[in-house]
């Protein structure tokens, strides 16, 4: 029997993106196409089969640590966005502000979907979400940049919203446009879990 389960959601990819490899910042530049690999793809800065740990995971790693690479892929969905930029008085949230990798629409509560949900292109090409991407300063400063007095409204606009990373499952082609079949683990949340978070986690679900 699998262990996962195809839903009836279908996610459609609207938008991709690169941090280059070498930018000091996260902004990221729009493409058409990506060819996936098992590190990530070609000059984006967040590639490779590892990485240095960061302060997400320090709990568990010092600051530097070389792990396993789960965050090849910065995925955020379109409706969520619109809600971001609506709480910070924005017409729109370009993605490029927030080195995304991927935009996708399609998935309510997209931010919130479970670690180890596998997104899969008719073609096979699929990724698997490792857990939700907090928001910090560096999209604000991004934000600030292009639209002054606004970037210090993200962090509060985007808690909640603020997406998934994700890693490359199985190799190939993704393009502007592809629907993603939603697969998830086929369990029930753990019992403990309400215990084990923060308050400000609890108070999300």
């Amino acid at each position: 029997m699998s262990a996962i389960k195809k839903t009836a959601h279908t996610a459609k990819i609207t938008w991709l993106g690169r941090v280059d490899t070498g930018d000091e910042g996260i902004r990221s530049a729009a493409l058409e196409r990506i060819e996936a690999t098992y590190a990530g793809f070609d000059g984006e800065k967040h590639s490779g089969l590892t990485r240095p740990s960061c302060v997400r995971v320090k709990a568990m790693h010092s600051e530097g640590t070389d792990i396993r690479n789960v965050r090849q892929f910065s995925i955020l969905s379109e409706e969520e966005l619109a809600l971001i930029a609506a709480d910070m008085g924005l017409e729109s949230v370009d993605p490029c502000w927030l080195g995304a990798t991927m935009i996708v629409s399609g998935i309510p509560d997209f931010t919130h979907i479970p670690p180890s949900t596998r997104l899969q292109t008719a073609a096979g090409t699929a990724l698997v979400i490792d857990m939700h991407n907090q928001p910090c300063q560096y999209p604000a400063m991004e934000i600030e940049a292009d639209r002054p007095g606004h970037g210090k409204g993200f962090i509060a606009a985007a808690r909640g919203r603020r997406g998934v990373t994700a890693w490359v499952e199985r190799e190939g082609l993704l393009s502007v446009g592809d629907a993603l079949d939603v697969y998830v683990p086929d369990q029930r949340p753990w019992a403990e879990l309400d215990a084990a978070l923060s308050p400000k986690a609890r108070a999300m679900r």
